[in-house]
């Protein structure tokens, strides 16, 4: 998570990002032989390493790589080196389409970590499923991801080869909203929203309970995302009455709405989920967004001993950008594949076998170790067990850890 410790930690990462390398050639069962009687496997990263989202996308390159490296260094996998390779989804479904093809293509690959975003997951869960090739995402928080589009009524899993290590916006939002009510003891919200599948699911789930809860929705309204004039929903949030904002969607459009709200002279504050949990949030706010509010998932990473020697070698390891809110859950992404292949391989007495792909995944489903973010496991639907998420503040220039703790529905 990007605390305020953290500053110090980015500001002294050495220029140059870790790419993990393999050299040698392709062998037909499933990996690439490296020459020294190793096989080379291959986790794919999908996420926006270009735009404005780019900052949470680099995040969780860097930490499955740092995942990746600490399994060869400790030889986790006897007899298999990993290798990472990323591909850049520029947070467009159509994108992050092409990528999962590309993936299936490398018969090398036997897992990825991503994406970012829900909408792009959308996009690549039946191509990856199809294939019996594992994703894991360390940032999707739809609900329908893992327990289709009438999860509010019944659950029903469409996916095998999906699971994700944050916990969804059934949970995120509703914890948000009673944060709100409360503790921030708000009883008007303004919700806006910019109508993408993780936006505009996160702004339902907080409005069901704040108004079971007993608030008031003053206001509603869509954006657009793609500007940054938000003039005319400002003037309406300014005759609303509204003494919070709730926003469903992501920093690149948050902050500068929370800076347009706050120069209109309209002093409440924006709350938003993991989306608007950024440092690059903070930069395009301003001065204004003092007392802005974000839920994300865990809890803080600098309140977890589990996350310590992350911390620690992440800044080690020499990355030039910071591992932002995902970075443990990415590591931790990353490191569920690892087991999953150490698994598959003892059980085929020490060798890849020819259907590893489907067999990872059936061990994914399984696995279960101490992460970074804590305990790592699956429920029946793909779903972390970690339910914990952390409301933080945006103090002195940071965002400041202020609650955490468990949705009580």
């Amino acid at each position: 998570m990007r605390q305020r410790s953290l500053i110090a930690i980015t500001a002294a990462l050495a220029a140059g990002a870790l790419t993990l390398t393999a050299c040698g050639s392709r062998d037909d069962d499933g990996g690439s032989d490296s020459g020294s009687g190793n096989k080379t496997v291959v986790i794919g990263v999908d996420a926006p390493l270009t735009g404005d989202l780019s900052a949470l996308g680099l995040g969780i390159k860097n930490s499955v790589d740092l995942a990746a490296k600490t399994a060869n260094k400790e030889k986790t996998v006897e007899g298999v080196t990993f290798k990472v390779e990323a591909l850049d989804d520029q947070a467009q479904p159509s994108s992050g389409q092409q990528n999962a093809v590309k993936f299936v293509a490398d018969k090398d690959v036997v897992g990825v970590v991503g994406p970012l975003n829900s909408s792009v997951a959308e996009s690549m869960q039946k191509v990856f499923d199809d294939a019996k090739l594992v994703e894991i995402s360390p940032a999707n928080t739809g609900p329908t991801l893992t327990q289709g589009t009438d999860w509010q009524n019944k659950k029903v899993r469409s996916y095998k080869s999906y699971f994700r290590t944050a916990t969804t916006d059934a949970i995120q939002g509703p914890f948000a909203a009673q944060y709100v009510y409360n503790d921030a003891k708000k009883k008007k919200v303004y919700v806006i929203d910019d109508k993408k599948t993780y936006g505009a699911g996160l702004a339902a789930t907080f409005t069901d309970e704040f108004k079971k809860l007993g608030g008031k929705v003053v206001g509603t309204q869509h954006i657009d995302p793609e500007t940054k004039d938000f003039s005319a929903v400002v003037t309406q949030v300014k005759s609303s009455g509204a003494d919070v904002v709730y926003y469903g969607g992501e920093y690149p459009q948050a902050g500068p709405l929370s800076k347009q709200i706050k120069a209109a002279g309209v002093k409440i504050p924006l709350v938003g989920g993991d989306g608007i949990y950024s440092a690059d949030f903070i930069k395009l706010a301003g001065a204004g967004g003092k007392g802005d509010l974000a839920t994300s998932v865990g809890a803080p990473v600098e309140e977890l001993p589990s996350a310590k020697e992350f911390v620690a070698n992440y800044k080690a390891a020499g990355y030039k950008e910071a591992f932002e809110a995902y970075g443990g859950y990415s590591y931790d992404s990353g490191w569920a594949i690892i087991e999953a292949v150490k698994k598959v391989v003892e059980d085929n007495d020490g060798k890849l076998p020819d259907d590893a792909r489907a067999k990872i995944t059936e061990a994914v489903q399984g696995v279960s170790f101490d992460g970074v973010t804590g305990k790592v496991s699956f429920d029946e639907y793909g779903d972390t067990t970690n339910k914990q998420l952390t409301v933080y503040s945006v103090e002195g220039g940071d965002w400041k850890a202020i609650k955490s703790g468990t949705y009580t529905g």
